[in-house]
Parts: C-alpha cells; sequence; structure tokens
C-alpha cells in the first residue's frame, strides 16, 4: 500500500529527524538516496526503517513506500531522490584512539564537518572526536561524507572529555603561526587538530598541543577553507610519518 499523508504516523516520525531537538530525543539520524542508503545497509548500520518511492520498491523490500509529495515533505533535498533511512546514532562517547585521529574543535559549518569525516574515512582517520561542533548526524553533515559516517568511529564532548580520552596522543595542531607543515615530521600516532575558520583552536586546547603546524601560502591569500586545510594536513602529516 502506497501512503499518500504526511500525517500518517512512520511519515512524521520520519520527518521530524530533519530537526537536532528528535534527533537527540531519539538517538536516530537520515541518510538519503538510493547509494547512501545501501552502503548504509551494507555496512550493518541499525537501520530503523527505510521509506521509499514506489519506482525503487523492488530495491528495497519492506520498505515504507510514499507517494512522491509525501517523499519531499520528508527529504532535506531539493530535487530527492526517493529513498531515505533512519538509522541509530553510534555511541559517542570519547575513548583512546586506536591510532592517528582527528580532532574538530568549533567547527559549526556542516559542510565542513561532513567533507572533514569524508577525507578522514580516505585517509584513514578512524576516530574522529568533536568539541563544540556542528551535528554530525545532521542531513547536510550526512550528506557531505559521502558514506564516511558509517564508518568514522565519531565523538563528541566536552572538552575536558575529549582531552582526557586522547590522553598521551601528541596533538598537533593548524595554525598560521606554526612550522612548516613540510618540513615537519610527525610521530608515528597523533591527533591532528582543526580550529574554526573564525576563532581558530580554542586556548585549552591549544595548551594541551604539543606542536604546531602551518600549510604555506602565497601573501595574497589570508587563510583556507577549514576542510580543505584538514585534507592537506590529513594526507601530508601521514606520509611524513611513514
Amino acid at each position: 500500500m502506497t501512503i499518500q499523508s504526511r500525517s500518517n504516523p512512520r511519515v512524521r516520525a520520519l520527518a521530524q529527524l530533519k530537526e537536532k531537538k528528535f534527533r537527540k530525543e531519539r538517538g536516530e539520524y537520515l541518510v538519503e538516496g538510493v547509494k547512501m542508503v545501501s552502503e548504509c545497509i551494507a555496512a550493518e548500520k541499525n537501520v530503523t526503517s527505510v521509506a521509499c518511492t514506489e519506482e525503487y520498491a523492488d530495491k528495497f523490500p519492506g520498505a515504507l513506500i510514499v507517494t512522491r509529495q509525501v517523499f519531499e515533505y520528508i527529504s532535506c533535498e531539493r530535487t530527492p531522490q526517493g529513498v531515505m533511512a533512519s538509522v541509530m546514532v553510534p555511541d559517542t562517547v570519547p575513548h583512546a584512539p586506536k591510532g592517528r585521529c582527528i580532532l574538530l574543535d568549533g567547527l559549526q559549518d556542516p559542510g565542513n564537518v561532513g567533507t572533514i569525516i569524508r577525507t578522514a574515512n580516505a585517509a584513514g582517520y578512524g576516530e574522529i572526536y568533536m568539541i563544540n561542533c556542528a551535528d554530525p548526524f545532521s542531513p547536510k553533515c550526512v550528506r557531505a561524507s559521502m558514506s564516511g559516517v558509517f564508518f568514522a568511529d565519531i565523538m563528541q564532548g566536552s572538552e575536558q572529555q575529549v582531552l582526557s580520552a586522547l590522553g598521551g596522543t601528541p596533538i598537533v595542531c593548524a595554525d598560521m603561526n606554526g612550522t612548516d607543515a613540510y618540513s615537519f615530521t610527525p610521530p608515528e600516532k597523533f591527533c591532528l587538530c582543526i580550529g574554526s575558520e573564525g576563532s581558530g583552536i580554542s586556548a585549552n586546547v591549544r595548551a594541551a598541543a604539543k606542536y604546531t603546524v602551518k600549510i604555506p601560502m602565497a601573501p595574497t591569500c589570508e587563510s583556507l577553507n577549514a576542510a580543505v586545510s584538514a585534507g592537506i594536513l590529513m594526507y601530508l602529516l601521514k606520509g611524513a610519518a611513514g
């Protein structure tokens, strides 16, 4: 049966997850698009429901079938594809890293956060710590991560929680006054820290850092986008560490 009403309880439950309040209350987030929903299922994430339009019913057996108009109501996209899933948010209590990791300090742009998650997954930074950042499970972050949220260990917490979890792991901060990243050799295991473009890295995190590095730039350029900086440094430092 195809659901035609926005007031259907299951439809309303999915639509609510566009808001942070409901994601936090229920511990669920949205994944949208054929490719991302398929990858989410293949990654054996805890999928709580799938909704789709009639054209995808055969590809996702057991899904909630809705009209195109109802799907557009649920969707966060301007031109939705027609497939969506709700997924349980994994445990995000900070714990000690197993290898190279990244710390995001105060990044509020969801597109940047999602892009960094995507790049961290590609570059092999398995753990991502976040202090005062945009919700990594918001629709925009999830979309920008391109399935990275399914494979990265994302941990959110206070400064004290995160710094305690990092313990003796050397923190390498990205800073315009740091050492040239191209001449810096990091330890084999480290935590790369990226601050917000506006306010940079917080005083407490900076105090806990062992190293600071910068990306050399032409004098006509004041700064780089946070996600671009993170991508350059993740690969550069990984290569230098061996």
